[in-house]
């Protein structure tokens, strides 16, 4: 279909989605083909592993509580092979709700574990206004970072693993949640996906159906996306006088220089995005010092773009490899090697497209909620905060034998998570009306922490913006194999472990005007979306096939937010991250 004009937008061709039935399951197995446990957490990041921990330590202390919850008190249930496998972010870390949750462990223990690279002492903040000049400027509030910590979350989220299970969590790695168990309006557990089914979902000789696993309590915490969070917002209407999520992509490198770098860097652009408001590009960058245990040197480097662009040639990772070549960059990585590199999206509607926190059973945590700062890139403060608000909402649940959840919503909202984000609450809208218009405000919300401009400023959803053929692939440099690279080769970096059989984890519809088809194929990281070369159709509005690669990706999420759906895969499929 055709509107406005003519234009088409990504919202028109929604994926062919059985929502939200397909997601949930309204019929438990019998007893003795189920699995019990206390308290069922889905997704092993760093706010489900938050909640995890905190609850075993308020349990650790009440046995009687726990002896009620059975042999297996808390599982964990993590799709990637590892806790941490498919975890990526910036990232640095205000160290305040890490210190709460494990006061037992100092900052340089931290260091010595292998997560945390050292505390913030000098930062720089740029204006790039062309592909060769960067302008230094004083640091806006939100960039303000002395005292924080540079972390790789992956790694922190494996370590927050092993604490979970010296505590008695029960970690099920290599296992998908697929279906949200719901009977008379309550959630009961989750449905765990099958193993073993080849590309046309037939059983393989190694073929394991999922199981059924009740539980008193359900937490999501399964990051940006989520299949089981998306059917519970529906379901429960948790959306209701929310405004719709927003999302950003971020593409990630890890190099290995030789040179040290002193201080945290962020450019705010407007290079190398377009600047005016046809194209909706906003975003920035970051450069963030480390040193692993080797004792070698090592910076993490992002570019970050919201999915709100117009323009169907907007690529998040050749802006990062265009970015690498500005002067600024390039003498920082002069010399070096990537070891890594990684995408994901993360939601940016922030206060105000939180949804409801709770509903009967279970509650949300971290990502799964929208509790990301994108003005500041910060959230995994957020997710450890939130875990220790879940795990004594949920202690106190259980161990008064209730099932209201509602005080966590409160809690929330009264903690640094509600007041940080309050803050910020209108600090991102005015950028749908592009850079130079909506530039003034954001400032003026930031200087004034939320009071101007007063109320509640809307947005609009990503995949109803409509898209054109612009001009910015015009500027993506050719690989080269040493500063730049392609899709393919930074996919094989990741450890992508999917299977060349593996079942179609990704829906979108096959046949769309060229200009839907080519914005799927210059957004995906990892090249999963192709036109074929003998593809009909060679304007915009002329329709075209569209191949799905989906074995390439690394399930970056950023299909969701423009036309597609990304649903959970087999367990163990996917990246493997290790320093990012």
């Amino acid at each position: 279909m055709a509107g406005r004009n003519g234009a088409v937008a990504p919202g028109d061709y929604p994926p062919p989605v059985d929502s939200p039935n397909e997601f949930i399951k309204r019929e438990l197995d019998s007893e003795d083909e189920r699995i019990e446990v206390g308290v069922a957490i889905v997704g092993g990041g760093t706010a489900g592993l938050a909640t995890a921990n905190r609850l075993l330590q308020r349990l650790a202390d009440d046995a009687e509580t726990m002896e009620r919850l059975g042999e297996v008190p808390v599982a964990v249930i993590e799709k990637a092979k590892v806790c941490g496998g498919h975890n990526l972010s910036g990232a640095v870390v205000r160290p305040g709700p890490l210190l709460e949750l494990y006061p037992e462990y100092t900052r340089e223990q931290w260091r010595e574990a292998g997560w945390a690279f050292g505390e913030v002492e000098k930062e720089a903040v740029y204006m790039t206004p062309s592909a060769k000049r960067a302008i230094k400027i004083p640091t806006p509030p939100p960039f303000k970072n002395h005292g924080n910590e540079v972390v790789s979350v992956s790694a922190l989220a494996r370590w927050q693993q092993n604490l979970a299970e010296e505590g008695g969590a029960y970690v099920l790695t290599e296992t998908s949640a697929t279906q949200l168990l719901v009977t008379d309006g309550v959630v009961r557990g989750v449905r765990t996906g099958d193993k073993g089914r080849g590309r046309d979902g037939q059983p393989l000789g190694n073929f394991e159906p999922g199981t059924d696993v009740t539980a008193q309590h359900t937490v999501l915490a399964e990051g940006c996306w989520g299949s089981l969070t998306g059917a519970a917002v529906r379901e429960f209407d948790l959306g209701q006088d929310r405004e719709p999520q927003v999302w950003e992509l971020g593409v990630k490198e890890v190099w290995k220089v030789d040179k040290p770098l002193d201080r945290l860097i962020h450019t705010i652009g407007p290079w190398p995005l377009k600047i005016s408001a046809k194209y909706g590009q906003i975003g920035g960058t970051w450069i963030y010092p480390m040193k692993n245990a080797k004792g070698e040197d090592l910076v993490s480097i992002g570019f970050v773009v919201d999915l709100e662009y117009a323009d169907a040639t907007t690529s998040a990772h050749d802006l990062l490899q265009q970015f690498k070549l500005h002067p600024l960059v390039r003498r920082i990585l002069e010399g070096g090697e990537r070891i890594a590199w990684g995408a994901k999206a993360l939601p940016a509607g922030g206060y105000w497209s939180m949804p409801k926190l709770t509903m009967p059973g279970a509650l949300l945590v971290g990502d799964s909620a929208g509790m990301v700062d994108t003005v500041a890139l910060k959230g995994v403060h957020h997710c450890i905060k939130s875990g220790i608000l879940a795990g004594d909402a949920i202690y106190e649940s259980l161990r008064r034998g209730t099932t209201d959840l509602s005080p966590y919503e409160d809690a929330v909202e009264r903690s640094s998570i509600g007041k940080e984000l309050y803050e910020v609450r209108n600090t991102r809208q005015p950028f749908q009306k592009g850079f130079l218009r909506g530039g003034p405000i954001v400032n003026l919300a930031i200087a004034t922490k939320g009071m101007l401009p007063a109320g509640k400023l809307s947005w609009h959803r990503n995949d109803s913006k409509p898209m054109f053929m612009g001009k910015t692939a015009e500027n993506y440099p050719k690989p080269d194999g040493k500063y730049t690279f392609d899709k393919l080769s930074s996919v094989f970096i990741t450890g992508n472990a999917t299977r060349d059989d593996a079942p179609n984890h990704i829906r979108v519809q096959k046949n769309v005007p060229r200009v839907i088809a080519e914005t799927w194929t210059w957004m995906c990281p990892a090249g999963v979306y192709e036109i074929p070369d003998d593809a009909v159709g060679g304007d915009e509005s002329g329709n075209v096939d569209v191949v799905v690669n989906y074995t390439n990706c690394v399930q970056c999420g950023a299909i969701t937010a423009k036309g597609g759906r990304l649903t959970t895969p087999e367990g163990g499929d996917g990246p493997l991250y290790q320093n990012v």
